[in-house]
């Protein structure tokens, strides 16, 4: 082996390293999210020994300890030793402002269960699907539903009224909102935008779809708990004409966040859109902010992440049946075409305030 090339290997050896370091950190943030040890820490303030962390947790003090190594290996949280010789450790409130709740739309730590969830549901099929280029069916992600509106409770709870609304169409939405038009939610979930913009807008009727029946029964259990009269849900594919026929022509504002790469006939969903829509109305597609070109993404900060997420969801659940399996980062080039082509006028790619994730296809009919 030449120098040369020993110096590469050298590098390189120390950047796996990294990454095994880092992936271990994913898999311990994300319990530390999970079970709840962040929230709890980011209340104490002050450093605390293994112990009382678990007391205050409510968790077993011998896994807390052993976790505690990890992120206090990682510099995630603070180790001190304290009177005694006691090893104290210590969340730092800055990096509470990322990992827990309180972090609103800047919550980070939502987004490192993400991997764990994803290689449970989905490794085996995935791995078979590299030889026999088959998709996964949706009911292969059974936890998936649940973390999927944990992380919308993320995003909406604070941007969806109250920042990325009152930005549609320069501010003109808002006005219509107030006064009742129609708006349907295109892959909706669990319900959570759907439920938010009706308890805003109340003299607006608001209807959410998606494929997924538990998802639309937990819609629908927010929706009654919530006393709201203003919204309903309904399984449905969107792409089915038949399944939407009655829509048509009858909405005058659709979104659809995060939704459409995902679908198994993207083209067709979105040319269903264009048919629910009345004329004039408004589509907001908000979805990744990313190239359809990938050597245009090797600059972007959360690339690696991003794919992986397509290739162990996104990708293959539209795949399913035949789909087309666009993937998570079809990329805006893509996306501007699919929308024109499905019979949009006018499609402007817009920055979203407070969200440097995704971008807003504002579209009319």
């Amino acid at each position: 082996m030449t120098p040369g090339h020993e110096d590469e290997t050298a590098a390189f050896t120390t950047k796996m390293i990294d990454i095994l370091n880092k992936g271990a950190l994913n898999l311990a943030v994300g319990i530390g999210y999970h079970s709840g040890l962040f929230e709890a820490m980011d209340t104490l303030r002050e450093p605390a020994t293994a112990t009382a962390i678990a007391e205050h947790a409510g968790l077993s003090a011998r896994y807390v300890r052993e976790w505690l190594g990890i992120v206090g290996a990682g510099g995630i949280v603070e180790v001190s030793r304290g009177p005694g010789g006691k090893i104290r450790y210590r969340l730092p409130p800055a990096h509470g402002a990322v990992l827990t709740r309180r972090a609103g739309s800047a919550n980070l730590g939502v987004y490192t269960q993400e991997i764990p969830i994803l290689t449970e549901c989905a490794l085996a099929p995935v791995l078979d699907g590299f030889k026999t280029g088959q998709g996964v069916p949706y009911t292969r992600y059974p936890g998936f539903q649940a973390f999927m509106g944990e992380l919308a409770d993320a995003k909406h709870q604070r941007l969806l009224v109250d920042d990325f609304l009152p930005a549609v169409d320069g501010g003109r939405l808002l006005v219509r909102l107030h006064e009742g038009i129609g708006v349907c939610d295109l892959g909706c979930g669990q319900g959570l935008a759907a439920v938010l913009m009706a308890r805003a807008f109340p003299q607006s009727r608001f209807i959410g779809i998606d494929i997924s029946k538990e998802a639309i029964s937990r819609a629908r259990q927010t929706a009654t708990e919530q006393g709201l009269t203003n919204v309903s849900f309904r399984v449905a594919d969107a792409a089915s004409p038949d399944q939407t026929s009655e829509l048509s022509g009858r909405m005058d504002y659709v979104t659809a966040f995060d939704a459409i790469h995902d679908q198994q006939d993207p083209q067709g969903a979105l040319a269903a859109v264009c048919r629910m829509l009345a004329e004039g109305g408004l589509f907001s597609m908000v979805d990744i902010a990313a190239h359809s070109d990938p050597i245009k993404n090797l600059d972007h900060p959360m690339a690696a992440f991003l794919y992986t997420v397509s290739l162990m969801h996104c990708m293959p659940v539209g795949l399913t049946n035949g789909g087309a399996g666009l993937g998570m980062m079809w990329g805006k080039e893509r996306a501007e075409a699919m929308l024109r082509q499905a019979g949009f006028s006018q499609v402007d790619v817009l920055d979203i305030p407070n969200d440097s994730f995704n971008f807003h296809f504002q579209c009319r009919k």
